[in-house]
């Protein structure tokens, strides 16, 4: 710091060393308070902002681990085992309204000898379901007959259903999915709602059921990751999602990936997809894994771990100008910026030219980018280079811009291509519902949880995509696919049913 009590030299080289050592200083001063403006526009975000609401934690660490014990249970066909403290299920309540479906064989004699077959009595199996704004009972009767001649016994078998030796429809099933990883409600609080309807459900009972219904799915949501990475061009982000650590009572944080296909921008009628997947931590062989037979373009921010996947040559790197554009306006935001300022009009142009280019041929798209575009993106970038040395290069302006020239020049693939985009926001968008849901579920219980997850996001988050009713699509799909034969699975997708 300069002493404020010393007196101006008289000597001319004196004060001309005076006057650079009292410029440094102020300049230092100008860098450091820009600084702290970004910060404190960043800490005021954060606090007065929206915050994460108070959830109970330990209804919820038990919600999650309870999920991924039923997922693992299921898969691994283990025997169910009722623990001595679970709560007895209790009868449906008689006011639910019933729906009597009576099952026969549709004989009249008997198969072994011809004999008439007379009624002995019946097997009655109540299922619980929920149909949009109520819920019925499904009352499945099914009559016992005995052959009049050889006494043999005769009598339908038991359809099919989601969850054996349990009581939950396909409807109902769907119905606490989209509960818990759409509208983001936890399953204690649907356990509550159901109790205001007379039903009751312990929480434990529905994390069972989210589990044991996202294992039988699991097979649909391989055919939608699939479908994503026999996509040209795939969009990539992940984003952190706590998860308990095992034995110590804290958590880690883990990540969930989206990756996404959507081709309506250039015309194409492929339908669009979200394939989603969990991993304990965001090691760059997550990716590596997830992306091993993807051969194409890939739209993704400046992720380190990635660099492996474009060093392979397989896959080719289209930055996100959207990233780009929210460093300035964070920047314009704290601190009102010209520069910044100047940078997000700029911007702006380009991205009135992609409005003009939607839904239009890749080529036609090339062209007009090439036309309008291309003129606007080589000024933008020469105009950041000659604003770099008139700035502090320690300050956050000096960063974006840096930033922004490097991603740039791994941008430039959008202007001769027309499958390309010009943002990463297919992938961004695609995690706002976990982003969401993050806010009420706070963490996964493990591993298995977090892959159960992925695995109810993957279905619902496609569904919504192709404008189908993810719980409609769900129960119809939950009703089909216990009988369903696995390599026929994709005539299940949500664009091939006909909800």
């Amino acid at each position: 710091m300069l002493d404020v009590n010393k007196t101006l030299p008289k000597d001319p080289d004196d004060l001309r060393q005076f006057t650079a050592l009292l410029l440094a200083e102020v300049k230092s001063q100008a860098v450091l308070i820009e600084k702290l403006r970004h910060q404190l526009a960043g800490q005021r975000h954060h606090r007065f902002g929206a915050s994460s609401e108070s959830i109970e934690q330990l209804q919820l660490a038990l919600e999650n681990s309870e999920i991924a014990v039923a997922k693992m249970t299921a898969k691994l066909r283990l025997p169910d085992e009722e623990p001595k403290d679970k709560p007895k299920r209790r009868p449906i309540p008689d006011h639910i309204p019933r729906m009597e479906v009576e099952l026969t064989t549709g004989d009249d004699d008997c198969a072994h000898c011809g004999g008439g077959l007379r009624r002995l009595g019946e097997d009655v199996t109540e299922e619980l379901e929920y149909v949009p704004g109520r819920f019925i009972v499904n009352r499945i009767v099914r009559p016992r007959f005995a052959c009049s001649g050889c006494e043999a016994f005769t009598q339908a078998a038991l359809p099919s259903r989601p969850i054996e030796r349990g009581r939950p429809g396909p409807g109902l099933l769907a119905h606490v999915l989209v509960n818990k990883y759409a509208d983001h409600l936890p399953l204690y609080r649907q356990s509550g709602i159901f109790e205001r309807d007379g039903i009751d459900i312990d929480r434990s009972t529905l994390a069972d059921w989210v589990g044991k219904s996202t294992a039988l799915l699991e097979p649909l949501a391989d055919a939608i990751g699939r479908h994503v990475l026999a996509g040209q061009a795939i969009f990539a982000d992940d984003t952190p999602v706590k998860m308990l650590a095992p034995g110590t009572g804290k958590t880690a944080t883990a990540r969930l990936w989206a990756y996404g296909r959507d081709e309506r921008p250039w015309g194409s009628s492929v339908p669009p997809a979200s394939w989603y997947q969990f991993s304990p931590d965001r090691k760059g062989q997550h990716p590596k894994d997830h992306l091993a037979k993807y051969q194409g373009w890939m739209h993704a921010d400046g992720y380190a771990g990635f660099e492996d996947l474009y060093r392979s040559g397989d896959i080719r790197e289209v930055a996100c100008m959207a990233h780009v554009r929210r460093k300035f306006v964070d920047i314009h935001r704290a601190q009102g910026s010209a520069i910044a300022d100047e940078t997000i009009k700029r911007i702006a142009q380009l991205y009135a030219v992609e409005k003009e280019a939607r839904g239009s041929p890749p080529d036609q798209r090339a062209d007009l980018r090439q036309a309008q575009a291309k003129p606007i993106f080589d000024d933008l970038e020469a105009w950041l280079h000659t604003q770099l040395p008139s700035i502090s290069g320690k300050s956050p302006l000096a960063g974006a811009i840096r930033y922004a020239l490097t991603r740039m020049a791994r941008l430039r693939p959008y202007l001769d291509h027309g499958i390309l985009e010009l943002d990463n926001n297919t992938a961004e968008r695609a995690m706002r519902s976990v982003a969401i849901g993050r806010k009420n579920y706070l963490f996964v219980g493990s591993q298995t949880g977090g892959k159960a997850a992925a695995i109810a996001y993957t279905l619902i988050e496609t569904a919504k995509l192709n404008r189908i009713d993810p719980q409609a699509w769900l129960a119809d799909t939950l009703a089909r696919i216990p009988d369903y034969k696995i390599n026929r699975v994709d005539d299940l997708l949500p664009w091939k049913t006909a909800i």
